[in-house]
């Protein structure tokens, strides 16, 4: 499952997120890729130093309690975030993200925009399959939240400047169909409560939710 969130975060947190940004110490980005994906990485990421964590616990935090964004991912740990910057002409070839990261499985990857899409020309996110390619430009605070599994890249930026968080979920639930299947089936459960509130029907569906977690959950 692909999920687009639009505006994750808050405007205001966004501006204080973006404005700590714009005080960050920017190294290059090859060091944080693997072997073969640092030599078609061409961008450049935050130092990491107690303003850069700061900015990224402020992230983490909004995801875990944004609803959506929680329910999708059912995150267990985030096993590191980056602010990257694509200046212009760089750009992020094709690769897979690395299966371990910090000693922790990555299931699900996400990019947060942190500049307006009037910012910058190029810089799309191509996610590639057997059955294609599909492009995202993100907005500030827009977010794509995509399996681990993809090739993908970043298309070169023509002008300006594309700056974004990127990170990694380890989920409850390691399988892609099953976090999908809970997903639909708490939006299902979510809906039903809303419209009658806690009916028979809106019981047995959080009977089969809650036990399809019990079997599916890894603590």
């Amino acid at each position: 499952m692909i999920l687009h969130l639009p505006q994750v975060i808050d405007a205001a947190t966004l501006d204080a997120i973006r404005d700590g940004a714009a005080r960050c110490q920017f190294v290059t980005g090859e060091t944080s890729a693997g072997w073969a994906a640092r030599t078609v990485k061409r961008n450049e990421q935050a130092q990491r130093d107690r303003h850069t964590e700061t900015l990224l616990d402020m992230v983490e935090r909004h995801l875990r309690e944004h609803t959506l964004f929680a329910l999708a991912a059912r995150p267990k740990a985030f096993p590191r975030l980056m602010i990257s910057r694509y200046r212009e002409g760089m750009a992020y070839g094709s690769h897979v993200d690395d299966c371990l990261i910090a000693g922790q499985r990555t299931d699900l990857s996400f990019t947060l925009g942190l500049t307006s899409e009037a910012d910058y020309q190029g810089g799309e996110l191509v996610l590639e399959d057997s059955s294609g390619e599909r492009a995202w430009k993100l907005g500030a605070g827009d977010l794509l939240l995509y399996p681990t599994v993809y090739l993908h890249r970043v298309e070169p930026v023509v002008s300006g400047e594309r700056i974004a968080v990127v990170g990694w979920v380890r989920s409850l639930v390691r399988d892609a169909q099953q976090r999908a299947l809970l997903f639909e089936l708490e939006l299902a459960l979510r809906e039903e409560f809303s419209e009658r509130g806690k009916s028979q029907q809106f019981d047995r569906l959080s009977l089969v939710r809650t036990n399809l977690m019990r079997l599916w959950l890894e603590d």
